[in-house]
């Protein structure tokens, strides 16, 4: 008879830790790796003045008592772990990489707005741990993600303009979207061309002809959309729309998990969603 741990999963299973595990995101994950066999959640980590430290992670997210109560202090967590992940803020996500590069683990990292320089530091932290990040880790997503970059490189930027609609939650604090430059990039890696340098974030007053080549963004905000984003491609005459729209956040915890799952025993390096589909 096999070993099982607490949760009553075998003990081999991927032990991952929760970051942010009091909020909306971190109870949605803790959920998700309590329904996925092969994983079980053996760590929870909040912010030191969290007012739910102590408090069991499996019991806060609804599941019921698993053990693991919420902790302030994620290094003796994530050297018991085989993975992480992590919804937080960027520099969270910088701090919670130099630890998972420590500990020689898996970092799931699905949170937005990342700067430059917060990517970078993630980067070098990949060097010794195995990452994988992306701003959405919904598979449908990513699927789109694709097809938009197909789309975008047999239409060409003369006879077809691109932009970019995306609507999220009236607390959503970084614009645009994760998702919405996850599709930005997709468009301009189609066309050949850098993101940066092309993008239109925003239209104002007397801005003249649209500029060929360009892609645009278009941001709205309000009530509680879990995420809509659409890529439309408009020609004369014609104009095409892909679309994908997120009923429930569970689906970008679903993914993470299956993020974690892949990239156990994976070189160090920093992975994509799509190298977790095999799309790349």
């Amino acid at each position: 008879m096999s070993e099982t741990s607490a949760t009553g999963k075998p003990a081999s299973d991927m032990g991952l830790v929760v970051v942010g595990a009091a909020g909306r995101m971190g109870q949605t994950l803790v959920r998700a790796i309590h329904t996925i066999p092969g994983a079980r959640v053996i760590g929870a980590v909040e912010r030191a003045d969290s007012p739910h430290l102590g408090k069991d992670a499996g019991e806060l997210a609804g599941i019921g008592i698993i053990n693991v109560p919420i902790s302030d202090d994620p290094l003796p967590v994530f050297a018991k772990a085989d993975g992480v992940l992590d919804f937080t803020t960027p520099a969270s996500s910088v701090e919670f990489a130099g630890y998972a590069a420590q500990a020689r683990i898996v970092h799931v990292i699905g949170t937005t707005g990342c700067s430059a320089e917060d990517n970078a530091k993630i980067a070098a932290a990949a060097r010794h741990a195995t990452i994988v990040k992306s701003g959405n880790m919904s598979l449908g997503v990513n699927l789109l993600a694709v097809l938009v970059e197909q789309a975008a490189r047999a239409l060409d930027a003369d006879d077809f303009d691109i932009e970019i609609l995306e609507m999220h939650h009236k607390h959503k604090v970084d614009a645009p979207s994760g998702t919405a430059l996850l599709l930005g990039e997709a468009a301009a890696a189609g066309r050949g061309i850098a993101l940066a340098g092309n993008d239109v974030r925003s239209r104002d007053g007397h801005t003249g002809v649209r500029k060929t080549g360009s892609i645009g963004f278009a941001t709205l905000r309000g009530g509680s959309v879990v995420g809509d984003h659409s890529v439309i491609l408009a020609g004369t005459g014609e104009r095409i729309t892909l679309s994908h729209h997120a009923e429930d956040r569970a689906i970008f915890a679903r993914g993470a998990v299956k993020a974690a799952l892949w990239a156990r025993g994976k070189k160090p390096g920093l992975y994509s969603m799509r190298d977790v589909l095999g799309l790349s």
